[in-house]
């Protein structure tokens, strides 16, 4: 017998200026993806990928040191840990690259 696994990704921009403070962009952008993980979830999305450095902007290719401040542990770090908490509450697995 088969079963339908739906699967969904999200990939955002920063929604606002890299010029804002750092905790201001990451409440931003964390606020937007929780926004949107319910969306999948009513979508009945069970395995939702999002992109790398998902809270803020893809610093990568500019490597300024003032996007270092974003980083948190994993799994123990509090963007993390609401992550484990939305994949439970939504009973789905939420896949986040980490480097």
């Amino acid at each position: 017998m088969s079963r339908m696994v739906r699967c969904g990704l999200i990939q955002a921009r920063n929604v606002l200026d890299p010029d804002q403070s750092l905790n201001a962009i990451r409440d931003a952008m964390v606020k937007k993806h929780v926004e949107m993980i319910a969306q999948a979830a009513e979508q009945q999305v069970k395995i939702l990928c999002l992109q790398e450095l998902f809270y803020g902007p893809y610093f990568c290719a500019e490597q300024d040191p003032r996007w270092y401040e974003l980083t948190e542990a994993v799994p123990d770090g509090p963007t993390a840990r609401l992550m484990q908490e939305l994949a439970a509450k939504h009973h789905m697995v939420i896949v986040v690259p980490v480097y």
